[in-house]
C-alpha cells in the first residue's frame, strides 16, 4: 500500500511538534525516518497510526484520505512495533499473541501463532509471562505481534534499540528477509545508521519538526560531503 503525507502538522498548545511535512512512501518499499530526539518522528508515526489527531494536513493510503474511509477496515492492514510500548506483563506470550490476533481478525490464528513463533524463535517461552522476558525476547515478541496479521503497512519505531549485537542482527535479518517474501510497505524510525543503510530504500531526515532532507542513503552521503550515513546524520543534527 502507498502512503502519502500532505502538509501534516501537529501542535500541542503553543508547541509545534510537526511542521507541515510532505512525503510519499511507495508500495513495497522501506523508508527510514531519521532525526535527533524530539524532532517529531514519534508524533508523525502516531498520526499515521491514527492515535494522534493532526492539527492540519492529510494522510492518504492508496490515494484515500484515512479520515474519509472505514478506519477499522484500514487498521486491520496496518501494524506497529516499538520496544518502548510493552505488552501486558501478566499475560503469557501466547495469550498476548492470541489477543492481538483476535483483534486483527486473523483467520486460523492458532496456526499463525505457531508459524510466527517458529520464525522468531519464541516457541521455548510461549507460555512464559511477558513481564519475565529479557529485553531481546520482548523485542522479538513485539515484532511477532506487529506481523501477526501480515500487515500491508508496518511502522517500526527503533525495533533493535537496547539489543545486543547478536539479537539485533537477527532482528534486522528477519525484517529484511520478511520484506523480500511479502508485499509490505515499511516506515522505520531508527538511530542505528548501519541498520538504516541495510534495510531502507530511501531516507527522510527530520529536525525540529520539519523535513530537512530526503533521498537514498548514498545520495544524502554524497550531497553532504560525508563518508557514511552516521556522519551525515551528525552534520544535519548539529547544524
Amino acid at each position: 500500500m502507498k502512503i502519502e503525507v500532505q502538509n501534516l502538522e501537529k501542535k500541542f498548545n503553543s508547541f509545534l511538534a510537526v511542521n507541515k511535512i510532505n512525503f510519499i512512501i511507495e508500495r513495497n518499499t522501506t523508508v527510514g525516518l531519521l532525526g535527533p530526539n524530539g524532532c517529531g518522528k514519534t508524533t508523525s508515526i502516531g498520526m499515521l497510526l491514527g492515535l494522534i489527531k493532526p492539527t492540519s494536513g492529510n494522510i492518504l493510503i492508496d490515494n484515500q484520505d484515512i479520515d474519509k474511509i472505514d478506519r477499522y477496515k484500514l487498521l486491520s492492514k496496518i501494524n506497529f512495533a516499538s520496544p518502548y510500548i510493552e505488552l501486558p506483563k501478566k499475560l503469557t506470550v501466547r495469550e498476548n499473541l492470541e489477543i492481538y490476533a483476535r483483534l486483527y481478525g486473523v483467520n486460523n490464528f492458532k496456526d499463525r501463532i505457531i508459524e510466527i513463533s517458529e520464525d522468531l524463535i519464541l516457541t521455548s517461552f510461549l507460555n512464559k509471562k511477558t513481564g519475565e522476558l529479557s529485553s531481546g525476547q520482548k523485542n522479538r515478541v513485539s515484532l511477532a505481534k506487529s506481523l501477526i496479521n501480515k500487515p500491508s503497512i508496518l511502522y517500526l519505531d527503533e525495533p533493535t534499540a537496547s539489543l545486543d549485537p547478536d539479537v539485533g542482527d537477527f532482528v534486522r535479518n528477519y525484517i529484511k528477509n520478511y520484506k523480500k517474501k511479502n508485499d509490505v510497505t515499511i516506515l522505520l524510525a531508527s538511530h542505528n545508521m548501519s541498520e538504516v543503510e541495510r534495510l531502507c530504500d530511501s531516507v527522510i531526515m527530520m529536525k525540529k519538526g520539519e523535513i530537512v532532507d530526503k533521498g537514498t542513503c548514498s545520495d544524502l552521503i554524497k550531497r553532504h560531503g560525508r563518508n557514511n550515513l552516521e556522519d551525515t546524520f551528525l552534520k544535519i543534527a548539529r547544524n
